[in-house]
């Protein structure tokens, strides 16, 4: 058993404990329940006080049974206390409990397994984009970097039933599944899948075999880093110019353009609207995607297209433009 459980057992031993003496001495001494608790409490911490009136026979055997078993729990929470602090975990354990507290609060959050240079990159978006995440890593030299973002964070494997748990998986939205190998991952995907049936799965593979049983697995989105970085490569070759616009146009990234996906929300002002419409409404914004339920994505839809709750629309133009299309 951990320390941490050991000192959560004491504190728990010393409060049942405090409880029955003072249900003892109102019962056996018919004391008032302040009488009781003080002199439960005297008894327990062996300070000397004196009793709060004279115990009769029976009072002053249930003071000595008290006693024995007081003191030794009281001892008992002392030591467990004094590890915490010698070995630095009291600041680290009541911390790590905090954050459990704040990741059990999410909803609809992002989890990130693995910390390395894939997920790193993976977080940096989440955090630039104030998206709520939860960040599981295995290597504990990794924690300073998190708590320097501020990002709650699980230091553990996320093959473990528990510390998969411990990210709130079923309360989340999606998850990114980035460790460095495709085997962890494989098996991550299944054990999310199965803990979140409706979650979106986000995997990272490194050989073809890697990709196909990902899929298979049931990720939405299979990912090779290789892959991209290659394609990416040979395109600034090839086709400079549309590279240059696509880095232009990443959501965030450019001076004074966004690519940016827009919910129409049931409540929105844009439901029932056409994209012709929209387009005329706020100047320097162009709609070039569509997407409606399982229906695949529409490129460039037809301007006389009416809008629909649930629509996502993806539209390029002057930031400030695309932000007041998202705040509609």
């Amino acid at each position: 058993m951990s320390a941490g459980r050991r000192f959560l057992l004491a504190i728990g031993g010393v409060a049942l404990l405090i409880g029955l003496g003072t249900l003892g001495y109102i019962l056996i001494e018919n004391m008032t329940p302040i009488e009781a608790l003080y002199m439960t409490v005297t008894t327990i911490y062996t300070v000397g006080f004196g009793e709060v009136k004279p115990l009769d026979t029976a009072g002053r055997l249930f003071t000595i049974a008290l006693i024995m078993v007081g003191v030794g729990n009281l001892f008992y929470l002392v030591a467990v206390a004094a590890e915490l602090l010698v070995e630095g975990r009291l600041r680290d354990y009541f911390g790590r409990t905090a954050m459990q507290h704040t990741i059990n609060r999410l909803r609809d959050h992002i989890v990130v397994c693995g910390f390395g240079r894939f997920g790193r990159v993976v977080v940096d978006e989440m955090v630039r984009n104030a998206i709520p995440i939860v960040v599981v890593d295995h290597d504990p030299a990794r924690e300073p970097e998190l708590v320097r973002m501020g990002v709650p964070y699980v230091i553990g494997s996320a093959l473990n039933d528990e510390v998969l748990d411990s990210t709130g998986i079923r309360n989340a939205r999606a998850i990114v599944v980035a460790t460095a190998s495709d085997a962890d991952n494989v098996y991550i995907t299944l054990s999310a899948r199965e803990k979140n049936p409706s979650i979106r799965i986000h995997a990272r593979g490194e050989s073809e075999t890697g990709l196909r049983r990902l899929r298979l697995a049931g990720a939405d989105q299979v990912i090779s880093a290789y892959q991209w970085g290659g394609v990416r490569m040979a395109s600034t070759i090839l086709r400079p110019s549309v590279v240059d616009f696509i880095e232009f146009s990443i959501p965030g990234r450019g001076d004074n353009v966004d690519l940016e996906e827009i919910l129409v929300s049931k409540e929105g002002a844009l439901v029932g609207r056409t994209v012709i419409e929209v387009e005329q409404s706020i100047a320097r914004l162009r709609v070039v995607a569509l997407k409606r339920g399982a229906a695949p994505l529409s490129i460039i839809p037809e301007p006389s297209t009416r809008l629909e709750a649930g629509d996502y629309l993806v539209v390029i133009g002057d930031r400030q433009s695309v932000q007041r299309l998202s705040a509609s």
